[in-house]
């Protein structure tokens, strides 16, 4: 959706009534319309057989969105754009859960319960559903498993960059704290750091699900990183971790893998950074789902210069993956 529009007006409009863009787009991922569309146009017709839905709203909704670079019109027919095979199931990048997920309950009406966060600064998402964000998930597991294959779509789009724009090799043990499934800690020790050994820090619950990943060089830990100790690594990983919590909580955190940390150990925050410039980015909408849904943020260089020195390390450089997330490199100070 535009940010800005020729005249004022415009811009309202487009951003006052622009919701139901995003919500075209859940929609149609959740209906795996771009699965039912291979390299030959089809009509909407066409598509709406294959999917039972209505011929003349389908169509409508496939307008909006290839007038926004999702599919494309051809005549009487639809066909793919760049944007839209990145909805297919089998796409190797597929980004079709990503697109479900930001349409799942508890973000959709989270958002509309924003005026709660911005009232009070605490995340809307418990008010709306009193559980909050990661027990909704727990307990609604089709949900749950739309979440955990976007965030492993988004962490497989990310790695490739991540990999190419840092060196792990002179590391001997790297500790993946928060790492999910571990599908980054052991991209490094497959691709980049053969020699390395890995430890996987997780919740219970995570790590009794990623059980089938140990191997030689890769082990699970089991724990909660507010209250057990963290293994003792010389590289630490918190890839998009830090985001979900607030200044006080991330600060326990980092100082958590500070204490744990022997003299001269790196650790690696992976985050989307928000940048100086004012105009529009993907970061800046990002930080409001932060702030809803967990009551997170995301942060400048310099706001996390500030949380990292508080915790006991020295930001030493800031890399830029070119995949948007960046690489916040600090050693134990």
């Amino acid at each position: 959706m535009p940010t800005t529009a020729a005249n004022p007006v415009e811009t309202l409009q487009q951003i006052a009534g622009g919701y139901c863009l995003p919500r075209s787009l859940h929609v149609v991922a959740d209906l795996g319309i771009a699965d039912e569309l291979d390299e030959t146009p089809k009509s909407a017709g066409d598509i709406a057989a294959a999917v039972d839905a209505d011929a003349d709203a389908l169509g409508r909704a496939l307008r909006l969105l290839a007038a926004h670079g999702v599919f494309e019109i051809e005549g009487e027919t639809f066909r793919h754009s760049p944007a839209s095979r990145l909805l297919r199931s089998d796409h190797p990048q597929s980004m079709r859960p990503f697109a479900r997920m930001f349409g799942l309950p508890i973000c959709w009406e989270t958002s509309g319960a924003m005026a709660h966060s911005l009232r009070t600064g605490l995340p809307a998402a418990s008010e709306v559903f009193k559980e909050g964000f990661f027990d909704y998930l727990a307990n609604r597991p089709e949900e749950g498993h739309i979440f955990n294959a976007a965030m492993a779509a988004k962490a497989h789009g990310a790695i490739a960059g991540i990999l190419s724009s840092y060196d792990f090799s002179p590391f001997e043990v790297i500790g993946d704290i928060g790492g999910g499934s571990g599908h980054l800690l052991r991209a490094i020790l497959t691709d980049a750091a053969p020699n390395a050994s890995g430890v996987l820090f997780e919740l219970p619950h995570v790590i009794e699900e990623a059980s089938g990943i140990a191997f030689e060089r890769l082990t699970l830990q089991a724990g909660d990183f507010f209250q057990d100790p963290l293994p003792t690594c010389d590289a630490y990983l918190l890839m998009e971790v830090i985001h979900d919590w607030g200044d006080e909580e991330s600060a326990a955190i980092l100082r958590a893998i500070r204490h744990a940390a022997p003299a001269a150990a790196k650790l690696l925050l992976i985050e989307t950074i928000v940048p100086d410039d004012p105009g529009p980015d993907w970061s800046k909408m990002l930080d409001i789902h932060m702030l809803t849904l967990l009551g997170g943020r995301q942060r400048t260089v310099q706001e996390f210069e500030a949380l990292l020195a508080g915790a006991g390390f020295l930001l030493e450089r800031e890399i830029d993956t070119r995949v948007g997330i960046s690489i916040l490199e600090a050693v134990a100070d």
